[in-house]
C-alpha cells in the first residue's frame, strides 16, 4: 500500500481580516510552529473588555506537537497574548530578536509567567524547530528589530513578511535585507504570507527619517514647553525627539508606564541614546525654564487612562497643561479611536496649547508597505502561493488583487478565514476543513468567562438599564405578603415617573393573581410572567425595553 504523501498546513488563528491578535500555525506532521501571538483591544460594543486574544483550543489540543513559536516583533497585535498562551502552554521556546524579547519579558513577569523559554537571535540567524528550519530576515517597521521570517518546510519554502516597509533612509542605517528575499525567490518559494495593512495606499510609504525633519520644524516654532504623544514602542521616533531635544537644548521627561518602561529596556539593550544629562525625572521639570522641557508620552490613541488623555482633562497628578504649551500627537488614529482622539484634541485646545496633528504635518509615517513596495516584494520573493495577513478584511481583498494585478493566478491566492486549514503539496493548495478558532475576551482577570450572552446583557444594560422587581410571598397562603417593590437603575428616574412606576406595580401584582388563581406556584413561571407583564406595559408607555429582573422571596 502507497504511503499517504504527507501534506502542509497553514492555519491563521488569528488577525486575518482584523486588527490585531495576530497569530499563525504552520504544521507538517506531527510538528507545529507557531508564528506570533498578538492581542486586539476591544472593540466599541465589548462593554468592560479590557483585551481579545486568540482561542487556542487547537494549540491546546495539540501542545506536544508544538515546536517552537517565533516572533516577528514586539508590537502587542504580535506579543500580546503570549503571557496567557505560555501560562497554558509552558516549556514552549520563544524565539525573537532582542529588544522583541526584552519587551516580552517584562510583559510576562508582570503576569508572574516564566520566562526562561526566552531565546534571542539576530538577524540572519538560523534555528531548527522540528522538522522546520527558521531564518529571521531583517525589515523595516516602526518598532526596531523587526524581522520577517523564512521557514523550510519538507514541501517546500514559506516566507512571512512580518510587518514592514522599505525605508531607504532608516534611522539606525540598518536597510531591509533585499538580498535575503531576492536569494529566497531564486531559490523558488512555495508561499507568501506578507502584510496587506496599507494595501490601499498608492505610491511608497514616507522614510521614518521624515518626521525628525517635521520636529525640527515644530521644535524650531515652539516658545514653551513640547509635549510629544507617540506609541511607547517607536524607539526609533523616540530617538529622533531626543536628537531634536539635544540640538534645541532641551531636557526630555518620560511620561506613561509603557513608555518608561520601553525606554528603559532600549537605553539597557542599547536600542536608545539619550546623551547624560538629556533625561530628567517628571517630578524635576519644573527645575527648569518651559522652553528647556520636552516631555514624552502615551495617549497618542486618546485612551482615556494614558497620561496625555488625563493631562487633556486636568486629571494628571503629575503635570498639567500650560496655555502656549506645544502638543504633537505623532501617530495617526487606530480605526475605531476616531473619537477618543478628536476629544483629546479639543480638550487640549480648551486650556490654550498648540495641538499639532495628522499626517499632512509630516509629524507621523506609516510603519507599513504601500503598494509599491507590496508589489516589490511579490517580485523579489515570487511565490507559487499567497496568503495576504494582516489589516482589515478590505486591506486583505486589495492586496489578493495587487497580487492577481502583478501575473500570481487567482487560484493560487487564499483569502482565508481564522480558523480555516489551508494544505497545501508541492503542486497545489486549498481548504481543507476548519479548526476551533475565534476572539477570547478578557475582562479584570477573567480569562474567557465573558461570553456573547454576557455581552449581549452588558448591552442591554447600557442602552435601556435595570428594573428590578420585588415580591414578598406567603408560601402558605399562596398570597403576596409584601410588595412588589421596584428599584429602576438607568431605565427611568422614579422621582419624576411614580405614576408609571405605580401602575408598573398593579400590572406586577394582577400578573401574580391571575397565576396563583389558576394554582401555578412555580417561581420560575411565576417571573417569566411578571417579566412579560411589565415589559409589555413598559414598551408601550416607553418604547424602551429594560432588563427586567423580578426576585421572589417567601414568608
Amino acid at each position: 500500500m502507497a504511503r499517504e504523501v504527507q501534506k502542509l498546513q497553514i492555519i491563521p488563528l488569528g488577525g486575518l481580516g482584523e486588527i490585531g491578535k495576530n497569530m499563525t500555525v504552520v504544521r507538517y506532521g506531527d510538528d507545529i510552529l507557531v508564528i506570533d501571538a498578538g492581542l486586539m483591544f476591544p472593540e466599541e460594543e465589548m462593554l468592560g473588555i479590557d483585551l481579545v486574544i486568540p482561542d487556542i483550543t487547537y494549540l491546546l489540543e495539540n501542545k506536544d506537537k508544538i515546536r517552537a513559536i517565533v516572533l516577528t516583533h514586539g508590537h502587542e497585535d504580535h506579543i500580546g497574548a503570549l503571557p496567557y498562551v505560555l501560562r497554558q502552554i509552558p516549556g514552549v521556546p520563544v524565539y525573537g530578536t532582542r529588544l522583541t524579547l526584552g519587551i516580552l519579558e517584562g510583559r510576562l513577569r508582570e503576569n508572574g509567567v516564566d520566562a526562561s523559554t526566552l531565546h534571542p537571535v539576530h538577524h540572519g540567524d538560523i534555528i531548527s524547530a522540528g522538522c522546520f528550519t527558521v531564518g529571521f530576515i531583517r525589515v523595516n517597521h516602526s518598532i526596531a528589530d523587526a524581522c520577517g521570517l523564512s521557514i523550510k518546510t519538507p514541501i517546500g519554502m514559506i516566507v512571512h513578511t512580518g510587518d514592514f516597509k522599505f525605508d531607504y533612509t532608516p534611522i539606525d542605517g540598518k536597510m531591509t535585507d533585499f538580498r535575503a528575499f531576492s536569494d529566497l525567490g531564486n531559490r523558488g518559494v512555495l508561499a507568501l504570507l506578507a502584510d496587506s495593512t496599507n494595501a490601499e495606499r498608492e505610491g511608497h510609504t514616507p522614510s521614518e527619517r521624515t518626521v525628525g525633519i517635521a520636529f525640527d520644524r515644530t521644535f524650531r516654532k515652539a516658545k514653551n514647553r513640547i509635549i510629544i504623544a507617540t506609541f511607547s514602542s517607536n524607539v526609533h521616533r523616540i530617538q529622533q525627539v531626543v536628537d531634536t531635544a539635544v540640538k534645541y537644548n532641551r531636557h526630555v521627561a518620560i511620561l506613561g508606564r509603557s513608555m518608561i518602561n520601553v525606554v528603559n529596556i532600549s537605553i539597557k539593550l542599547g536600542y536608545l541614546n539619550i546623551p547624560e544629562g538629556v533625561l530628567i525625572d517628571v517630578d524635576e521639570i519644573n527645575n527648569y525654564p518651559l522652553n528647556q522641557i520636552v516631555i514624552i508620552t502615551t495617549g497618542s490613541q486618546g485612551e482615556p487612562m494614558s497620561a496625555l488623555t488625563r493631562m487633556s482633562t486636568s486629571n494628571h497628578r503629575k503635570v498639567g497643561i500650560l496655555p502656549g504649551d506645544t502638543i504633537i500627537i505623532s501617530a495617526t488614529p487606530i480605526p475605531g479611536n476616531e473619537k477618543l482622539v478628536s476629544r483629546t484634541i479639543d480638550n487640549l485646545l480648551k486650556q490654550g496649547a498648540d495641538v499639532v496633528y495628522g499626517r499632512d504635518e509630516g509629524i507621523h509615517v506609516s510603519g507599513h508597505a504601500s503598494r509599491e513596495e507590496l508589489k516589490l516584494m511579490h517580485n523579489l520573493v515570487r511565490p507559487k502561493f499567497f496568503i495576504p495577513v494582516h489589516g482589515e478584511y478590505h486591506h486583505i481583498v486589495k492586496h489578493a488583487k495587487l497580487a492577481e494585478s502583478i501575473g500570481m493566478p487567482k487560484e493560487n491566492i487564499f483569502i482565508s478565514e481564522n480558523g480555516q486549514v489551508l494544505e497545501f503539496t508541492r503542486d497545489e493548495g486549498h481548504v481543507a476543513g476548519k479548526v476551533v478558532a475565534g476572539k477570547v475576551l478578557i475582562d479584570g482577570l477573567g480569562v474567557g468567562d465573558v461570553g456573547n450572552i454576557v455581552l449581549r446583557d452588558r448591552r442591554q444594560l447600557s442602552q435601556d438599564g435595570i428594573l428590578i422587581v420585588v415580591v414578598t410571598m406567603d408560601k402558605e397562603r399562596c398570597c403576596i405578603a409584601a410588595g412588589p417593590d421596584i428599584v429602576s437603575r438607568g431605565f427611568v428616574y422614579v422621582r419624576e415617573s411614580e405614576a408609571l412606576m405605580e401602575e408598573a406595580k398593579e400590572r406586577v401584582t394582577t400578573a401574580i393573581e391571575n397565576c396563583l388563581a389558576n394554582n401555578i406556584t412555580e417561581w420560575s413561571v411565576l417571573k417569566n410572567d411578571i417579566r412579560e407583564a411589565i415589559g409589555r406595559y413598559l414598551y408601550e408607555k416607553t418604547r424602551r425595553r429594560p432588563m427586567i429582573l423580578p426576585i421572589i422571596m417567601e414568608v
